[in-house]
């Protein structure tokens, strides 16, 4: 049987994670309060930020926006799109950057 989780990010009691996805605090955190259903939502809104701003993830700085935005994303109300960023043409597998590139936006440090 599947271990269960209230999530808080869907706000309601679904599946969890086989195991912290990353390390640390934050990970152990996703552990016990995100499900597997969130955080796939996160895998999917983490590729359009990547992809949209070009981020390099062997850069510090570029992790590190990363992991701000995921937290942003899990435990707070937000899933928004980045500035800027409009879905591909229909049937053009959806999802990609018209006008990628630019600065990404700087890191949100609230608490």
């Amino acid at each position: 049987m599947a271990r269960m989780v209230m999530c808080v990010k869907l706000k309601r009691e679904l599946p969890g994670l086989d195991r912290p996805p990353v390390p640390g605090e934050l990970g152990q955190r996703i552990y016990e309060h995100i499900s597997q259903q969130a955080w796939e939502m996160w895998q999917d809104q983490s590729r359009l930020l990547i992809n949209h701003y070009g981020l390099n993830l062997a850069d510090p700085d570029a992790r590190q926006l990363l992991r701000d935005e995921m937290e942003r994303f899990l435990f707070g109300d937000s899933d928004e799109k980045p500035e800027g960023w409009t879905p591909d043409e229909p049937g053009g597998g959806g999802g990609g950057a018209k006008g990628k590139g630019g600065a990404p936006p700087a890191p949100s440090r609230k608490k």
